[in-house]
């Protein structure tokens, strides 16, 4: 049998909270949330590249045609 809990707390209510914490358990729940905002902004960031544009194909290509203009340069 689970039970489901909901509580509605303040943001100072939480701030007060952590200000009771002892000092390695304050700096663990900073890393958390550090961890879960550098989370998001690399999901946010990941998302801004996604794109159905661009195929395997289509890169390996391009790579292609760098490729050989460096050649073509270190040739001359």
């Amino acid at each position: 049998m689970k039970t489901e809990l909901q509580v509605d707390i303040t943001y100072d209510q939480i701030v007060s909270l952590v200000k009771q914490l002892p000092l390695n358990e304050k700096i663990s729940l900073s890393k958390e949330l550090e961890k879960e905002g550098i989370a998001s902004r690399l999901s946010a960031l990941l998302k801004t590249f996604q794109t159905d544009e661009l195929s395997l194909e289509t890169i390996d290509e391009e790579m292609e045609a760098v490729r050989q203009e460096l050649y073509e340069r270190r040739k001359h």
